[in-house]
C-alpha cells in the first residue's frame, strides 16, 4: 500500500481527503497539533507543529500539504525525509489577487506567497521530489472557513442577512471535496508534475449573487438588509475604529472585481471538474 503523509489533515480539505485516500488503499499518516485518535486501521494521527515541533517520520510515498504555504516550504527546506515522494501542496489565488492591491498588508502578503512557492519548488527539485501546486479560489464546505461560514452563523443568530447592492464582481467559490478530488487525481497524473494549477469551483457568480444563494441555504428564516456598497466600507472603519477589525478598504473595492480561476489547464491535465455553487443547510456545519 502506499503511504500518504496530510499535514494539515483537520482542515477544510484535509476533512475530505482523508477518506478518499483510504478508500483509495494507502496508508495515512495524518498530522495534528493536537492527540487525536483513529477507528480506521490504515489511518495514524501524529502530533506535531511545523513552526516548531516536527516528530522523526517514519518514510512515506506521497506528501500533502493542505495548511498555510510558508510554513511548510520552511520545514521542506530543512527537513529530514527519506527517498524522494511526491508533493502536493496548496498555496492561493491571493497571490495573483492581492498582488497590485492598495492595502499594504495585502501587497505583502502576496509576496510571502510568492517566495514560498520558490522556496518549495526549489526544496523539492533539490531533493529530487515532483510537485504539484494549487491555487484555490475561495474555499467552502466544511464549516470552516473564513468567509463565508461567519456571515451564516451572524444570519442564524440575528436572523438577517447582508445583500451589498453593486458587488458585482464575479466569484468562483470551490468545495473542499472537489479541492480532495483533485489531490487524488493529480498524484496518478504523471503530467501535473512541475506545475502551478489554479482551482476555482465550476461556476462563476457575482458576489451578490454569491451571498443569495448562501442565505437561500440557511436552515433559519433570515431577513434580507440591503447595504450598499459604500456602507460596507463604512461599517468597515467603523469596527477598526472601536478596535474589533482592520479597516480593508481594498476588500471592499474587490466586490467589484472578478477573482475567478483560469482553470482550464487543470481541466486538460487531470479532468478538474467541480460542482457548481448550490451548497446546503449542512454545508456550513464543521465535519
Amino acid at each position: 500500500m502506499p503511504v500518504s503523509l496530510v499535514l494539515g489533515a483537520s482542515g477544510a480539505v484535509g476533512r475530505f481527503l482523508l477518506p478518499r485516500l483510504l478508500a483509495e488503499g494507502d496508508d495515512v499518516i495524518a498530522l495534528s497539533r493536537t492527540s487525536r485518535t483513529s477507528t480506521y486501521p490504515h489511518l495514524r494521527w501524529i502530533v506535531g507543529d511545523l513552526h516548531s515541533n516536527m516528530p522523526q517520520l517514519p518514510a512515506f510515498d506521497v506528501l500533502y500539504s493542505l495548511g498555510p504555504l510558508d510554513a511548510f516550504s520552511r520545514w521542506l527546506t530543512q527537513a529530514s525525509i527519506v527517498g524522494t515522494p511526491r508533493v502536493i501542496a496548496f498555496g492561493s489565488m491571493s497571490i495573483e489577487t492581492k498582488r497590485d492591491s492598495a492595502d499594504a498588508g495585502e501587497r505583502a502578503l502576496a509576496v510571502v506567497l510568492e517566495c514560498a512557492e520558490q522556496a518549495l519548488i526549489a526544496a523539492a527539485s533539490e531533493r529530487g521530489c515532483a510537485w504539484t501546486l494549487f491555487r484555490p479560489t475561495l474555499i467552502y464546505g466544511a464549516g470552516v472557513d473564513r468567509s463565508l461560514t461567519p456571515i451564516v452563523r451572524f444570519a442564524q443568530r440575528w436572523h438577517i442577512f447582508p445583500r451589498i447592492r453593486r458587488a458585482c464582481g464575479l466569484r468562483q467559490p470551490v468545495h473542499a471535496d472537489d479541492l480532495a478530488a483533485a489531490c487524488v487525481l493529480a498524484h496518478a497524473n504523471e503530467r501535473t508534475a512541475g506545475r502551478i494549477y489554479a482551482l476555482g469551483g465550476g461556476e462563476r457568480l457575482t458576489f451578490a449573487a454569491m451571498l443569495e444563494r448562501v442565505r437561500e441555504s440557511l436552515p433559519v428564516r433570515a431577513l434580507p438588509l440591503p447595504i450598499p456598497l459604500g456602507a460596507v466600507d463604512a461599517l468597515m472603519k467603523a469596527a477598526a475604529a472601536m478596535g474589533m477589525h482592520p479597516a480593508r478598504a481594498a476588500a471592499v473595492r474587490r466586490m467589484r472585481g472578478d477573482l475567478i480561476a483560469d482553470d482550464a489547464t487543470a481541466v486538460a491535465d487531470f479532468g478538474w471538474a467541480p460542482r457548481r455553487f448550490h451548497p446546503a443547510s449542512h454545508t456550513w456545519i464543521a465535519s
